[in-house]
Order: structure tokens, then C-alpha cells, then sequence
């Protein structure tokens, strides 16, 4: 055994020559690879850039054609369609669209300032703009509600629960069968809150005097004296003021008109003193007003 491992161990030899030794080259320290390939890079770029030179050129396209677009006939305003008018004029407010729209056509139209105009009209309180492509414009209107007539020097008007004055009455309004004295004209905060105060009660009386039918008896309620209101009716042909109180306007006016009825031509105020009605003759009422 031992002479086995001996013969594998010898090495092989070429009989009559001697063995060569190996000689290896020493070889230099390795190079790093470069991780950045030059021909890789360029070929990304190159297509990058084209696609960006592309993309200028269709924006720019498609700029120019969406002005020249907006600019044609196509969208020269052929429609106008006005909502939610009952009081104000549509005639008005297409008027203002129009022209508006005239020169820059419905796309490029300034809906702000549409809305801002239609406001000022009387009667909106809001409006909405809104395109109706390619050549219509939508305008819907909200309404401001007439509350209350008030006289307002010789004139009446329409105001609204606001205090906004309207319009001036030209015709019978059903819905406000009285008009309303004392609204104060004057600028300042306590007038403000005094003519609030007035339209609060010219509302209240309304709706009080129309749940037990006597509305259309008042021909005016005279709110100048906050602290005595008072409905002027009609009975035996002459005016007769009658005084409502501060609250529970219903049942005052309904028994000043019980202890007035059929002595109108006498007396011509009906008082309230505590719970109770006092009459008063017509020319001591006539020297009181012209107080």
C-alpha cells in the first residue's frame, strides 16, 4: 500500500528528460470595470431628446389651433337661456351676456364677471354662469322676495326681508295687501336696526292678520313709534287708526276693529289701554295727528 501511494504521488515524466517547472507570469492588479457604457448612455439621451422636441412642437400646434379656434365664428354666442326669472328681466340679463360674450365668444367669455353684473340687478340676489358649448351660455337666477310695501317719501316700493329696496309698486300685489309708514331714509346704524325692527313687525302682523282673515280690512300699518304700532282701516267711509300693541297683533286688531265698527264717521282712533280699547273721537284723533 505504501508503495502505491507513493507511485501516485511521483509525478509523470517523459523518460530521459528532465521535468520543466511551470513559470507564471505575475499578473497586475485587476481593472475595475466602468460602470457607466458611453454608447449606452448616448442612446438614451438622443431618443429622450427627440421625444421632448416632439412634445414642443404639438404643444405649440395645438396651442395656435385652440386660439385660432377659440377666436372663430364656432363659438360666437347663439343661445342664451335665462332661469328662474319670475320679477326680474331676462331681456336685462341676456342683454349683459351678450354683450359680455360679443367679442370673446362663449369659451373664453368671463363668467365672473357675467355673475358679477347679473347681481346688480334689483330682483337677483345670486345668479349662476355656466357654458353651454360650443355656443350657448346658461344663466340661473335666484330671486330676491318682495316682504313688504313701504312708502318711501311720495313713492312706494317693494322691499325685500332684507331691506332691499326692489322696484316701485305700479300694480296691485295681493300677496301685500298694506303698505307700510315710518321706514327711516336716514344712513346710520341705528336706522338700520330700527328699520329691521319695522320689517319684523310689518311680517308678523301679515302673517297674523291672514290667519284670522282681517288682512284686507288694513289699508296701512304706521311703524314710525316702534313702541305703538298701529293698522289704519277704513270704517264707515273714514280712516280709523287703531293701535295693535307690541305683540299679539291678531287679537288686538281684531277687537279694535270689534269696537270701531259702525262708528268710523265719530271716531276716529281706537287706543289700547292695558287689555282694553279706548275710542276716541275723530277730532281729538285729527288734533293728535296733526301734532
Amino acid at each position: 500500500m505504501a508503495a502505491k501511494a507513493k507511485k501516485k504521488a511521483t509525478s509523470k515524466t517523459v523518460p530521459g528528460r528532465a521535468a520543466k517547472p511551470v513559470r507564471r507570469t505575475p499578473r497586475g492588479p485587476r481593472k475595475a470595470r466602468s460602470s457607466r457604457n458611453p454608447s449606452t448612455v448616448e442612446r438614451a439621451i438622443l431618443p429622450a431628446f427627440l421625444s421632448l422636441c416632439i412634445l414642443i412642437c404639438i404643444s405649440v400646434f395645438a396651442y395656435l389651433g385652440y386660439e385660432k379656434a377659440a377666436d372663430s365664428n364656432f363659438f360666437e354666442v347663439a343661445a342664451v337661456d335665462v332661469r328662474g326669472v319670475a320679477r326680474a328681466s331676462s331681456g336685462e340679463i341676456e342683454e349683459i351676456v351678450r354683450s359680455q360674450a360679443e367679442k370673446t365668444g362663449v369659451w373664453n367669455a368671463d363668467l365672473v364677471e357675467m355673475k358679477i353684473r347679473v347681481e346688480k340687478i334689483p330682483y337677483v340676489e345670486t345668479a349662476s354662469v355656466s357654458r353651454i358649448l360650443p355656443n350657448g351660455i346658461r344663466v340661473v337666477v335666484f330671486e330676491r322676495e318682495p316682504a313688504a310695501r313701504v312708502r318711501v317719501g311720495e313713492q312706494e316700493f317693494l322691499m325685500d326681508g332684507h331691506g332691499v329696496m326692489l322696484e316701485a309698486v305700479s300694480e296691485p300685489e295681493p300677496e301685500l295687501p298694506f303698505v307700510m309708514l315710518g321706514w327711516d331714509q336716514e344712513r346710520s346704524e341705528a336706522a338700520d336696526t330700527e328699520n329691521a325692527e319695522r320689517m319684523k313687525a310689518y311680517r308678523a302682523m301679515l302673517h297674523e292678520w291672514r290667519e284670522i282673515g282681517v288682512a284686507d280690512r288694513v289699508r296701512q300699518v304706521d311703524v314710525s313709534d316702534l313702541r305703538e304700532p298701529r293698522a289704519i282701516i277704513e270704517d264707515s267711509g273714514q280712516p280709523v287708526s287703531i293701535a295693535v300693541g307690541r305683540s299679539n297683533f291678531g287679537e288686538n286688531l281684531k277687537n279694535g276693529i270689534r269696537a270701531i265698527v259702525g262708528k268710523g264717521d265719530t271716531f276716529g282712533a281706537v287706543n289700547l289701554v292695558g287689555g282694553n280699547m279706548r275710542l276716541e273721537a275723530r277730532k281729538a284723533a285729527a288734533s293728535a295727528e296733526g301734532k
